[in-house]
């Protein structure tokens, strides 16, 4: 079962709100930190705000570039030609912007899910100007030790969690403010709070640190489906497994797929299925390229959904399978037909599996 100090989560695949609920009691913010809070005019647009610098970490707001479809929008507005007459986004174009944290040597920060202990960082941005909903992407995590015989899931060192912030007007101004919540930990854990606000306008500098970041967001595919990483294929590409050598694979061993001509060398998430028995658990296969390393990582259909960590049992060449027991499910839920998230790790690859459990 996982620590009681884990907090819910937002649910995945979903716009973080406007207002996030704020699970904890915050303390009263320095008079310096609340200055942006009521009735200011618009930020002008920048590159990013100041660091917020705390004990052990420092977190400030990155703008980038505004998506193609933002920036043709942008061009119409100049021309005073719009697909709407008010100006309104709802074409799906959105703005770059970013969340980076850095962290003091030994000391780390959580995934939205945290693992064994932690809490999951909160945010609020419901003092933004002319911000309709902002999606936050989650670079891959890792996983390390928490210190009480578990391991948590999250972020050493630095990491810039991506934004994507759609404006409601894409003639006005988009000024983009956070209260952060987010947990640093070593020996011991610390709850910071950071008050941040950057103005977007589609131009901003920091725009190759969040596609970098970008990149290490895990790619959503679907089971079987394997990320291309063979000569000439780009990075990212997805490439099918042929429907018949899946079958095989559930129902033979899976070492059967490599030897069928499937991309052995690509990371793809082959099968998830309860071998039944008296003790309820889970087992999944993953293919990734020999000798590299995997990681592997479970959440529910719902954030009070905790599940364990998955454990690695056994490699049969780029075939790893893992284990995890249906431990940790809020009560009165079925795990019959539940849609799991998987997350697979290997390297600088990483992708996204969504399967339900037999």
């Amino acid at each position: 079962m996982r620590s009681s100090c884990k907090l819910p989560l937002a649910p995945r695949g979903m716009h973080a709100p406007i207002a996030c609920s704020m699970l904890r009691l915050i303390a009263p913010l320095p008079v310096a930190a609340l200055i942006w809070l009521p009735g200011i005019t618009s930020a002008p647009a920048q590159n990013a705000s100041n660091w917020d610098a705390q004990a052990h970490t420092a977190s400030r707001l990155i703008a980038g570039a505004a998506s193609k479809n933002q920036e043709n929008k942008n061009k119409e507005s100049k021309n005073n030609e719009s697909d709407s007459p008010d100006g309104k986004n709802g074409d799906g174009a959105f703005l770059r912007a970013g969340i980076e944290i850095k962290l003091d040597p030994g000391w780390q920060t959580y995934w939205r899910d945290p693992g064994d202990s932690g809490a999951p960082p909160k945010f609020d941005f419901s003092a933004s100007e002319n911000v309709k909903s902002v999606s936050v992407l989650w670079p891959a995590p890792q996983r390390f030790p928490d210190g009480a015989g578990g391991n948590s899931i999250g972020y050493l060192n630095h990491v810039i969690l991506p934004l994507h912030v759609v404006p409601t007007d894409d003639t006005k101004q988009t000024a983009l403010r956070l209260k952060l919540d987010y947990d640093i930990c070593s020996n011991i854990c610390i709850p910071v709070e950071a008050n941040l606000a950057v103005g977007l306008n589609g131009d901003g500098a920091e725009d190759a640190a969040i596609e970098r970041a970008e990149v290490h967001v895990p790619r959503h595919v679907a089971l079987g489906v394997a990320l291309g990483t063979a000569p000439g294929v780009a990075r990212g590409q997805e490439q099918r497994a042929e429907a018949s050598q899946l079958g095989q694979a559930r129902a033979q061993d899976t070492k059967g797929l490599a030897g069928s001509g499937a991309n052995s060398d690509a990371l793809a998430i082959l099968a998830v299925h309860r071998p039944g028995g008296a003790h309820d658990r889970v087992l999944v296969e993953v293919a990734a390229p020999r000798d590299a390393p995997v990681d592997l990582f479970v959440e529910g259909p719902t954030p009070d959904w905790a599940l364990p960590l998955p454990r690695q049992t056994a490699a049969d060449g780029g075939i790893r399978r893992f284990v995890f027991d249906l431990d940790g499910l809020p009560p009165g839920a079925k795990p019959d037909g539940a849609a799991l998230t998987f997350t697979a790790v290997s390297g600088e690859e990483a992708i996204e599996v969504t399967a339900r459990l037999d």
